[in-house]
């Protein structure tokens, strides 16, 4: 395997919507249930909603073997190394191949400054917060996100600190 990680733009958009399908389907129609996956992805990945996404501030990579995405990220800073990660999703056949830790690194090392890095997970999405734990992850605060339509995302915010 030849990773690497390739800022995105938005000529990639449609690479990750294609990822984005795959995986939300796969993994999260079981936590939150298909209607509320439709709604998500329309809400987030439609092409408009990650244009907007890019131009408000977060950097989107695709994890790549070779010229193949396997998986995607998007990272947003606060300032003085303070980031969000907004995304970090790999394709199911690469899931628990420590893909997800290598991007991690990676991500940390693109962004160079890291000093502290927050993220939303449900809270039960009990494979990737063990693995958040297993980064060095702690849980800050849950709490519960009105996204609309009478849908909610009921998290943790978890936080890594250098």
């Amino acid at each position: 395997m030849n990773l690497h990680l390739e800022n995105a733009s938005v000529e990639n958009i449609s690479e990750i919507q294609q990822l984005a399908e795959e995986i939300w389907h796969a993994h999260y129609t079981d936590i939150i249930g298909k209607d509320q996956v439709e709604y998500m992805l329309g809400r987030f990945y439609s092409t408009e909603a990650m244009k907007g996404q890019m131009l408000g501030g977060q950097q989107f990579y695709c994890v790549r073997d070779g010229d193949l995405a396997l998986g995607f990220a998007a990272v947003e800073s606060h300032g003085g190394g303070k980031y969000f990660l907004n995304k970090l999703y790999m394709g199911t056949e690469r899931q628990r191949g420590g893909m997800a830790s290598w991007t991690m690194k990676a991500l940390r090392a693109d962004l160079g400054d890291v000093i502290e890095m927050r993220l939303q997970v449900n809270r039960q999405n009990y494979k990737a917060i063990n693995f958040y734990f297993k980064e060095g992850f702690v849980i800050e605060k849950v709490a519960d996100f009105d996204i609309g339509d009478g849908y909610f995302m009921n998290d943790f915010v978890m936080l890594w600190r250098a």
